[in-house]
């Protein structure tokens, strides 16, 4: 359950409407992941959300072989936060899709990329790097470290918080400085992660959560849906959405933007 503070903060906010977008190949493809996501990860994601979230959210799906990958302009005009998951298909998604995503993030869309989405195309865009990291694929035990105690997200999370199992991921982590470090992971191997970072692309809120491989029942996990719904609220923001411009102004003018042409204003 949320927190008072967070229960004051959701009751004054509008209805954040949130698309879960899944790649949906695991579970379509692999035995093992069926049986931990009968329900597919998209779907456990989204339901998780709707408990911890309630009527403050109106939470829906997308998947990689929906039209446009439900993603149409349409669907992203019609979304406050996107959360995206993907793996191996990284390479099907299409680049006109990953101009839109991109677009309305910097116009104020928030995203929340989900452990092997740091290798997105959309999410590399953002950042302006390689994205790369050290990964293992193994029964490591994740510990959780809060280092922003304060930060909305953060909000009700235990300290520490520890997954049984995970799959490892370890520095170095090619990605810019974040605007905020909210949680660090440590591994059974020694090897240590920066798990939780936000990050600010144009008007967007971005939030890069790291737990989450499709081997293992992370998003059953009721403390990590609650660092999911606490993200939602933080990266949801109540404001007509419009993109960073270049914005003329004449002289002694310091009020009204013009256009830019290309000629000059007098």
């Amino acid at each position: 359950m949320m927190s008072d503070a967070a229960s004051a903060s959701a009751a004054g906010a509008s209805r954040s409407r949130v698309l879960v977008w899944g790649e949906n190949f695991h579970e379509q493809h692999h035995e093992a992941v069926r049986r931990i996501y009968p329900d597919s990860m998209h779907e456990t994601i989204a339901a998780g959300l709707r408990r911890e979230l309630g009527p403050a959210a109106d939470v829906r799906t997308a998947t990689l072989d929906d039209p446009e990958h439900g993603l149409s302009e349409q669907a992203l005009e019609q979304t406050d936060v996107l959360f995206w998951w993907g793996h191996l298909q990284h390479h099907v998604v299409q680049d006109e899709v990953v101009e839109r995503v991109h677009r309305h993030v910097l116009a104020g869309m928030g995203l929340i990329a989900l452990h092997s989405a740091h290798f997105s195309k959309v999410f590399i865009r953002l950042m302006g790097t390689s994205c790369t990291l050290r990964w293992r694929q193994g029964d490591d035990r994740e510990v959780i470290w809060t280092v922003a105690p304060t930060h909305p997200i953060a909000d009700g999370v235990p300290h520490p918080l520890v997954l049984p199992a995970q799959e490892m991921y370890g520095e170095h982590f090619d990605v810019p400085a974040p605007d905020q470090l909210v949680f660090v992971s440590g591994f059974s191997g020694g090897e240590v992660f920066r798990s939780g970072m936000t990050y600010s692309r144009g008007y967007g809120r971005i939030f890069y959560f790291s737990p989450g491989d499709q081997d293992y029942p992370v998003y059953h996990d009721r403390d990590v849906q609650r660092i999911l719904a606490n993200a939602t609220r933080w990266a949801h923001q109540d404001r007509p959405r419009r993109s960073p411009r270049l914005a003329m102004y004449a002289s002694n003018d310091f009020v009204t933007p013009r256009e830019w042409d290309g000629t000059p204003i007098s």
